[in-house]
């Protein structure tokens, strides 16, 4: 991969569900834009996020640590200013890194005055990035931008609202907006306008943040329609809530807190959505999937007519999936894989033949990745490496043979059965390992999880049973040794004469 300092373009795009391209496999999801990116590059097969949700995964992936070094445990936590980030070490190699979205980054109190409005918001933006154009939570620029285009002001704060269908819970009638003013759209007018001014001998950075597939979950025409609800009808896990309940505590207790937010306007909890409601919101979802590939579509257009994607690194990725039905749950978070796996695709600036790596990749690893292209150091030790050797074809020396993520579940509105409502919360949180068969699920204070995810309708939590016991072992002291291998380094790598060089 060449290290010339060419253009880079990373395009993030929220909850978006790892099995949900046309390059993953899958049969009815239509991608044909990031599909051909992944012919031009590197297709990463099983690419986790370290945790969930929003802030914790975003936090993974700009400074390469797990949430047990960067401790930004929920939306909100603030990220110790600290930390090295993406948009800082891109500064150090001579690029203005610039924004078009958002990262969700809390700022670190200790920096600001009590007083600053910063402090209000978990919406901050990570430090080194020069903001181009913000999408915050509460679309005010997006919807700004609707009433340029004679919206009435009025109507905007039901703008996601669709029309109801007779008899039908989830409408699949499309937006009042069109295909050419969703939120993805906006940000992508943004960029193309912003990359029409950089002169051509002048690298860039430029960070996409789309919010779509994030909820709520509707979309314009034709992209409300596009999907058959019945074509893709089968969620892993049981069609029985209550024997998803069964599982493990905090299955139920995510059934207790999860509101029908995906749906604008809805009361009640996700959990009351019957099957047929759940295939309808999962086709609408598809559809957003769609919308967002057409307007990557027009990014990667432009680069090529410009002259540009040949010269240009380009990532795309997610923060966390989205369960979106599987074992009867909606949005991010818990132990099941399908919150965790999501999409990576890199192009590099130089041609290459189509390559697919089937190890396990962590959202950790953008950040090594980004520092290695760049040939610069970081200013504390990621907890990911590398994967420029996978994008040119080779195997790294070590690499890890299981998939990790994290979840901190103080913040659910109902507690799991067996925790004391007087805990300070720090017994609250998991961590997951995946071999690709089976995914071990070790709690504080919970009982321990041992299921098989590749067995769609399994609902069997093995850990109780005495024959998998050298498996739980194997498991456990692989988590203890991770844990001991990534304990922060930034100091304990450097010698005293690194600082103080001898005089004369």
């Amino acid at each position: 991969m060449t290290r010339n300092r060419p253009n880079i373009l990373l395009i993030t795009a929220d909850q978006w569900r790892g099995d949900c391209l046309g390059a993953a496999g899958h049969p009815s999801v239509k991608t044909p834009a990031l599909d051909e990116l992944a012919a031009d590059g590197t297709f990463f097969e099983n690419h986790y996020a370290a945790t969930a949700p929003c802030s914790p995964a975003r936090a993974s992936l700009y400074t390469g640590l797990y949430q047990m070094n960067h401790r930004v445990i929920w939306n909100g936590a603030p990220l110790d200013d600290r930390f090295d980030n993406i948009a800082r070490a891109a500064r150090r190699a001579g690029y203005l890194p610039s924004l078009f979205g958002y990262t969700d980054t809390s700022p670190d109190p200790r920096t600001l005055a009590p007083a600053d409005p910063n402090l209000q918001s978990y919406e901050g933006t990570l430090p080194g990035f020069e903001v181009r154009q913000s999408l915050p939570e509460d679309d005010k620029p997006w919807l700004s931008w609707l009433a340029s285009r004679d919206y009435d002001r009025r109507s905007l704060d039901t703008i996601h609202h669709v029309e109801p269908e007779a008899g039908e819970r989830i409408s699949l009638a499309p937006t009042r907006y069109g295909a050419n003013e969703t939120q993805t759209a906006f940000l992508t007018d943004a960029f193309l306008n912003w990359h029409d001014e950089q002169e051509p001998q002048e690298p860039w950075f430029a960070h996409v943040s789309f919010l779509r597939p994030h909820p709520p979950i509707c979309v314009p025409e034709p992209y409300n329609t596009m999907y058959d609800p019945e074509d893709d009808a089968s969620f892993a896990g049981s069609a029985s809530i209550d024997l998803e309940a069964a599982v493990h505590p905090l299955a139920a207790a995510l059934q207790a807190s999860q509101k029908l937010s995906h749906i604008p306007g809805a009361k009640g909890l996700a959990r009351d959505l019957s099957q047929r409601d759940l295939r309808r919101l999962r086709a609408l979802y598809f559809g957003m999937i769609s919308e967002v590939d057409a307007q990557i579509g027009r990014i990667l257009e432009r680069l090529k007519t410009s002259g540009d994607f040949k010269n240009t690194l380009i990532i795309f990725t997610s923060d966390h999936a989205e369960m979106m039905g599987d074992h009867g749950m909606l949005g991010k978070g818990g132990f099941y894989r399908e919150s965790y796996h999501i999409p990576l695709i890199i192009k590099p600036p130089a041609a290459q033949e189509a390559v697919r790596v089937p190890s396990f990749t962590s959202a950790v690893d953008i950040f090594p990745t980004l520092l290695d292209l760049l040939n610069i150091e970081p200013n504390h030790a990621p907890d990911g490496g590398s994967l420029v050797p996978f994008v040119e074809g080779k195997a790294p020396d070590r690499w890890r043979s299981t998939a990790i993520w994290e979840y901190d579940y103080r913040w659910l509105a109902t507690v799991p059965e067996g925790l004391s409502l007087s805990t300070d919360g720090r017994d609250r949180s998991l961590i997951s390992r995946y071999d690709g068969t089976w995914q071990y699920v070790h709690f504080e204070k919970l009982p321990a999880l041992l299921l098989k995810p590749n067995e769609t309708q399994s609902t069997t939590n093995f850990a109780v049973q005495a024959e998998t016991y050298s498996v739980q072992m194997e498991a456990m002291s692989d988590l203890l040794s991770l844990r001991m291998r990534h304990n922060e380094e930034t100091l304990a790598r450097k010698l005293v004469w690194d600082f103080y060089p001898a005089e004369g």
